[in-house]
């Protein structure tokens, strides 16, 4: 990808107009934003654990209407342990994924 300075570096002059002086500094400001907007993202924990707690309370909200399930129709009870199990597993899997150290 070229720089914004080597796109006019046939035609030099150019750089010294105003509108190309004002375009460049906006591209510089973009590209500034976008290298904060990534960090930001890349490194945004709160997100990662705002999305982890929402499938930890999904999970639980389908245990219990499993369990209620069981309780109404006499179903089979739900396997809890195995349930613990795979839902410490998505967090520890997550967290490590993220560089989350609980």
């Amino acid at each position: 990808m070229k720089s914004t300075r080597e796109l006019f570096k046939n035609k030099p002059s150019l750089l010294e107009e105003p509108e190309v002086i004002d375009l460049l500094e906006y591209c510089e400001e973009l590209e500034s934003e976008i290298v904060e907007f990534k960090f930001q993202k890349k490194n945004n924990k709160e997100l990662v654990m705002l999305d982890m707690l929402q499938e930890v309370i999904k999970g639980c909200n389908a245990l219990e209407k499993e369990q209620m399930e069981h309780e109404r129709f006499g179903y089979e009870a739900p396997q809890y342990q195995e349930s613990i199990l795979n839902l410490k597993r998505y967090i520890l899997d997550r967290c490590r994924d993220e560089k989350i150290y609980l």
